[in-house]
């Protein structure tokens, strides 16, 4: 007893220091907190809560990968005594430069011809149109089963197209693939016998990519998709939750698309809209990530953000339709509740928004505070909400690569900078979604790998973008300044990242923009050198 008492006495004032350091009673006499300090630090804590809880997110599907990864099927349980008919959809829109490799690779598929309908849906308004019908015209000489579509619209874009394909579809299956694909030729052999089981209405497959290895931008992409693909499908098709379709390198039941309202045009990812649909129906999804499909990634900072704009924006829209048709469902809440983790995870870029623009007013108030607070309160939060995206995408990798994923941790800091580039387009993309506005399908640009270089292709306009981002680049440059000043040196890597985000996004498109600009004047020349 008396032991205890004296180590109590010997260390009181140690836990008095402690309690100081976390309750801060230094702003007694020299700075307390007044109404516009808490208007500011309960917003900025308040966002990092739900920060947070998307992250904490992304911790149980990691568990939930390494729980349900061996609930695949590595084979079918059953296998058709004849194949069924198949019928391909090939939808198209100004792939001039990838739609012949395309179609070089798939009507090589090896599958019995009389059993297989090949059809080219083509909305393009450029020389992709005459160029993909001679083509196909071509191929169809040879007696390959190739059927070319063409609409003088887009109504309804891709959803339209594959809806309108559908009525003349003769499968009773359909293999979507879009035109940066490159189609293995055992594809269907390994799939199509899992549709013998008259349950199943989808099998998707994974993903690889042709040019990961190009430049930063696509090595983080890699990591990006691998992420999803890896963890993410295989913990919930594993784990029997709601999966998604992704719109390409999978094949569709004819019968479960016309059961769950078919092909709707009105978000921008008809794919997950359409995947949720047919699960609310009761159509089981299988994923085999053992079958790998080729395809490719953008390669600079503006096709990337106008292809992660449209998903954004598009799961936004699909959040709005279809959580209360899941929430008045009778599926169980646990699958509800990740139906709500997966189709809302973007409201996160405008809260990033928010957080940043708060970040130095909440620094300047909590200057005075004790770095206790930071330990137990700010480094918590911090590991929830940010860390969580390094074990997740590290964890894909090491499944993915074995002895070899460590080589992914070079590129974590540009894969953390790549979704700070991403922030300010994807906000804006959410926020439209959340008050209904409409926006066309913007296609992502292919650029085929190995033929005409990239800056030749397309003249880009970037509009004001990059000029904000610059501006939000600067912002986080003078947070660190201000954060030497003030000795705070743990946050200066933290603001780096999003300074470094900020620029690399601004930067990137102005080099993309002017590369176009030089591309597009040396082309004028040559048709004046030529006229002449």
């Amino acid at each position: 007893m008396h032991t205890t008492i004296a180590f109590f006495v010997a260390n009181q004032s140690a836990l008095e220091q402690i309690k100081r350091d976390m309750f801060d009673d230094t702003f007694a006499g020299v700075h307390s907190l007044a109404l516009f300090d808490y208007l500011l630090i309960v917003p900025y804590f308040a966002i990092l809560l739900v920060l947070s809880f998307y992250g904490m997110h992304r911790y149980e599907m990691i568990r939930g990968y390494f729980k349900h990864r061996r609930n695949l099927p590595s084979t079918p349980p059953r296998r058709f005594d004849e194949l069924p008919p198949v019928t391909i959809q090939l939808p198209l829109y100004n792939e001039r430069f990838v739609v012949e490799r395309l179609i070089e690779t798939i009507v090589k598929i090896d599958y019995p011809k009389d059993k297989l309908q090949i059809q080219v849906l083509d909305d393009s308004t450029d020389e992709t149109h005459p160029f993909t019908e001679r083509l196909v015209a071509e191929y169809r000489a040879l007696g390959h089963p190739i059927e070319y579509h063409h609409r003088t619209n887009r109504h309804g874009f891709k959803a339209g197209a594959l809806q309108e394909g559908l009525r003349s579809a003769t499968g009773i299956v359909v293999a979507v693939f879009d035109a940066d694909f490159v189609v293995p030729t055992d594809f269907l052999q390994r799939t199509i016998h899992y549709f013998a089981d008259p349950k199943v209405g989808v099998v998707q497959t994974r993903w690889t990519y042709l040019n990961q290895s190009v430049n930063k931008l696509t090595e983080v992409q890699t990591m990006l998709l691998d992420g999803h693909f890896v963890l993410e499908h295989v913990a919930r098709a594993g784990g029997g939750l709601f999966f998604n379709f992704n719109g390409t390198a999978g094949i569709l039941r004819k019968e479960m698309i016309e059961d769950a309202g078919g092909w709707q045009h009105d978000t921008l990812t008809e794919d997950s809209d359409l995947s949720y649909r047919a699960q609310l129906k009761g159509w089981q999804f299988v994923y085999l990530p053992e079958v790998e499909c080729p395809s490719e990634l953008p390669t600079d900072m503006h096709g990337f953000q106008v292809q992660q704009t449209r998903w954004s924006k598009g799961l936004t829209q699909c959040a709005k339709k279809l959580l209360p048709m899941i929430l008045e469902s009778n599926q169980p809440w646990r699958i509800k509740l990740e139906a709500i983790c997966h189709l809302t995870p973007n409201i996160a870029y405008p809260l990033m928004v928010v957080m940043s623009l708060l970040m130095l007013p909440v620094m300047i108030c909590r200057f005075y505070m004790g770095w206790m607070q930071m330990v137990f309160v700010d480094l918590p939060l911090m590991v929830a909400s940010f860390w969580s995206i390094s074990a997740f995408y590290l964890v894909a990798q090491r499944q993915l690569h074995g002895k070899g994923w460590s080589r992914s941790i070079k590129h974590l800091p540009w894969l953390m900078m790549a979704g700070v580039a991403l922030t300010l387009s994807n906000a804006k993309a959410v926020m439209e979604a959340l008050v209904g506005y409409q926006t066309a399908f913007a296609r992502t640009p292919k650029y085929g790998i190995g033929k005409i270089p990239a800056k030749a292709k397309y003249k880009s306009k970037i509009g004001k973008l990059p000029y904000v981002e610059m501006l939000a680049g600067c912002y986080f440059v003078w947070m660190m300044v201000y954060s030497v000043e003030t000795y705070n040196f743990l946050a200066i890597p933290f603001l780096s990242l999003f300074a470094g985000g900020y620029f690399w996004a601004a930067g990137s498109k102005f080099w993309f923009e002017y590369q176009n600009r030089q591309a597009f004047e040396r082309a004028r020349q040559v048709q004046l050198e030529a006229a002449r």
